[in-house]
């Protein structure tokens, strides 16, 4: 079972900041073979959503405000440990995302910049590919939008 919480970076206790970066570094640097800068200076800015299994961080996203990253709130650094990835837990992971971006920061419109093989992962979350795929860190990415019926009500 994956215990999900959403803490500031001021919140992450030195463990969690260790063991998050780690697990980072290992999916995007070494298993994607992609060298660049993980850390870069927004994971002060912005809420990160960890994901525990026997209080292991297995999953992890980081979250921005409009005005954060993007122009409209957005989902980043969208990770699941290989090992854990047939539990599902990518879909508990970005639903979580959605709803804390709308509790705590009350926006209804989302962006992703979302790596090319993952377009059907987010499109079952109510994300709709925009624009045309370019290369972020020599991946294809496209951008993405999601758009809550709660923001189009309001």
């Amino acid at each position: 079972m994956l215990s999900i919480s959403v803490k500031t970076f001021d919140e992450l206790s030195r463990d969690e900041l260790y063991d998050m970066l780690q697990l980072r570094s290992e999916v995007f640097v070494v298993e994607q073979d992609c060298v660049y800068q993980d850390i870069d200076g927004k994971d002060r800015k912005a809420l990160h959503l960890i994901g525990k299994k026997e209080d292991r961080i297995v999953a992890y996203t980081r979250l921005f405000p409009g005005g954060g990253y993007f122009e409209e709130a957005s989902i980043g650094r969208v990770v699941v440990h290989g090992k854990e990835r047939e539990y599902g837990y990518g879909h508990d992971i970005i639903e979580a995302s959605v709803k804390a971006i709308e509790d705590r920061f009350e926006e209804f419109r989302i962006k992703i910049s979302a790596q090319k093989y993952l377009i059907r992962f987010y499109e079952k979350h109510g994300f709709v590919p925009v624009g045309k795929e370019y290369l972020e860190d020599g991946i294809p990415h496209i951008a993405m939008i999601r758009e809550s019926s709660a923001g189009k009500n309001s």
